[in-house]
């Protein structure tokens, strides 16, 4: 499979229980088939702290603009978005299989970015939501 970006030869890495293809001593790019990429994109999936570190030639200019091809699905062009709602980190993802490739660097910002998002404090329990639940319908009987 050809690089997307600077079209060096991807090879595929073993990363926890997944495969992935990355452009090593080539631009450090890393390609994710359909929901591989979110078995590592959290800071504390340690799989992921391999892929932080590919080789690469610095010498390598990406033009970040230009539109790429799938590497997967031949004449499919990828198509660039935010990664999540706080438009940090850009990536692109193909349309038809779904598969996301990432520039090097971009993988450490989405799990930095992870980081940042997670407030456990705010989450609502499951017995908080019964609860909740409870003293409305009892509520309605209690006026009736």
């Amino acid at each position: 499979m050809k690089c997307p970006a600077c079209f060096n030869e991807l090879s595929e890495v073993q990363v926890g229980s997944v495969k992935v293809d990355v452009c090593q001593g080539g631009c450090g790019g890393i390609w994710f088939d359909a929901f591989e990429l979110q078995q590592v994109d959290e800071q504390a999936e340690a799989a992921g702290d391999h892929l932080l570190e590919i080789s690469r030639d610095h010498t390598i200019v990406v033009d970040p603009k230009r539109k790429r091809e799938c590497p997967k699905c031949e004449g499919v062009k990828l198509m660039r978005h935010f990664f999540s709602a706080k438009r940090d980190v850009e990536v692109d993802q193909c349309p038809n299989c779904a598969g996301y490739w990432l520039d090097a660097g971009e993988l450490a910002r989405i799990r930095a970015e992870k980081s940042q998002t997670a407030e456990p404090s705010k989450t609502i329990s499951g017995e908080v939501i019964r609860y909740l639940y409870r003293l409305k319908t009892e509520g309605k009987s209690s006026v009736q």
